[in-house]
């Protein structure tokens, strides 16, 4: 289609070298091909265009001071992309590889997420090239109220709400907001991700992770499947890799391997999660340790080799575009019949065209994955109402928006002509409740 086909090109033009944000951009505006041919009127307001470009990029300096007394620079990103249907939402990811682009891409894609929770949350992402692991406590602070001291004057719970992402948790979250609210002087609910002695909600830390399963669970049933029983591989072990491994447990599944940047373990009997825990959330320790704890185990060098573990169900919860098409055919020949996405972008365009056209049963990261921030906005509204709801009110809420989001999906791509496909059916959906909010709105 000749206007889509313009509006990639623009993008590439306008956005050199950044290729995780043209890969999402391309992704999503071939999807909607069906979409723009019945309404025509987007075109001529230009909603491709102004929905590709951020409404505000802000990138600032950080200076901080070491332990031993070094300044020490580093860049940090906001990026508020679209405000349509609600504040910019989204995370903050603190890590050496991040740069604009990337934070472009996050933010593009978060667009079409918060949309899909059916909560009023607009797309926005952050962070910085800042890397917390080696670091002290003392710097990991410094740093965050550095950080903190120039974005606060972008953010608040009525504009910006950001959120937690790789490298940045609860103690992360917990310095930045003391900074924002020593230097503003009010106490409301700019970020989630809060402790819950100030504000934080609970199954927050959970809700990235069981939102994935609750996502998997409705697909699988739909297609006459179960978890009962199958074995699963998860990527990654932070919050998100944990939880999915913990609601997939507790769904009846097994699962055989889990992983983190270095590499990944095997346990045949069902990897123990009160050990991952420990070494994780307590010790902050690397995944091989856990051959220490279950000598039966087996660990291996080559974080993306634990594709070749033979699986029925993959869920990739670790970065972007770690699940390629040679992991892809591993998978495949290996009888994997379902993926999941608990990363954002995980699986390569090559990767995803042959999971579609193998058959095997595919949740994006969009949709799969918005647990997450599906609680960071329920925490919004629990900090606005000054109340806090129980876990299992939490819960409850979060399984109804993620069976929501597989609803809304799957009916999309029937609607389009596309029934079966996940990918175009979460684009679809989230896309024309931001296109109608935006059309409503005018040129802005």
């Amino acid at each position: 289609m000749p206007y889509i086909d313009d509006c990639i090109q623009m993008v590439l033009e306008r956005n050199p070298g950044e290729a995780e944000f043209h890969q999402a951009v391309t992704e999503v505006l071939r999807s909607l091909e069906p979409v723009i041919g019945r309404h025509p009127e987007y075109e001529k307001a230009g909603l491709l265009e102004r929905l590709t470009e951020p409404e505000r990029q802000i990138v600032f300096r950080v200076p901080w001071v070491d332990d031993e007394g070094r300044v020490r620079v580093n860049r940090g990103f906001r990026v508020q992309f679209n405000s349509a249907i609600g504040p910019y939402k989204g995370g903050l990811r603190f890590h050496p590889t991040v740069n604009l682009g990337i934070i472009k891409f996050l933010g593009f894609e978060q667009i079409f997420k918060n949309s899909l929770t059916g909560l009023p949350i607009g797309g926005g992402k952050g962070g910085s090239d800042f890397d917390p692991k080696g670091k002290s406590e003392g710097e990991i602070m410094r740093f965050c109220q550095s950080f903190m001291t120039e974005l606060y004057r972008h953010i608040g719970a009525d504009n910006d709400v950001p959120a937690g992402d790789i490298g940045v948790g609860a103690r992360e979250i917990g310095y930045m907001y003391g900074q924002y609210k020593r230097i503003r002087n009010v106490y409301e609910g700019v970020l989630t991700g809060k402790g819950l002695t100030y504000g934080g909600s609970l199954g927050r830390k959970e809700a990235t992770g069981y939102g994935l399963v609750y996502f998997l669970d409705e697909m699988v049933k739909a297609r006459g499947r179960s978890i009962k029983g199958a074995s699963v591989v998860i990527s990654g072990s932070g919050n998100v890799a944990i939880y999915a491994a913990e609601k997939a447990v507790q769904l009846g599944g097994r699962v055989v391997a889990m992983s983190d940047s270095n590499g990944y373990i095997y346990d045949p009997e069902g990897i123990r999660l009160d050990t991952v825990k420990q070494l994780k959330e307590v010790e902050r320790k690397r995944i091989r340790e856990y051959t220490a704890v279950h000598p039966k185990a087996e660990y291996h060098e080559g974080s993306w080799k634990i594709w070749q573990v033979p699986c029925d169900i993959a869920l990739p919860c670790a970065t972007q575009n770690e699940l390629d098409g040679v992991s892809a055919e591993a998978l495949i020949n290996n009888g994997c019949w379902a993926v999941a996405e608990g990363a954002n972008m995980p699986s390569t365009p090559e990767a995803v065209d042959l999971f579609l056209g193998k058959g095997i049963l595919f949740a994006p990261g969009k949709a799969a994955n918005a647990g997450g921030v599906a609680v960071s906005a329920l925490e919004m509204s629990q900090n606005s109402m000054r109340y806090s709801w129980t876990f299992e009110e939490v819960d409850a809420k979060l399984k109804e928006i993620m069976t929501n989001i597989y609803k809304r999906a799957s009916q999309a791509a029937k609607e389009y002509g596309l029934e079966g496909n996940l990918v175009a059916g979460a684009n679809i959906a989230g896309f024309l409740k931001v296109a109608d909010a935006m059309m409503s709105q005018g040129v802005v």
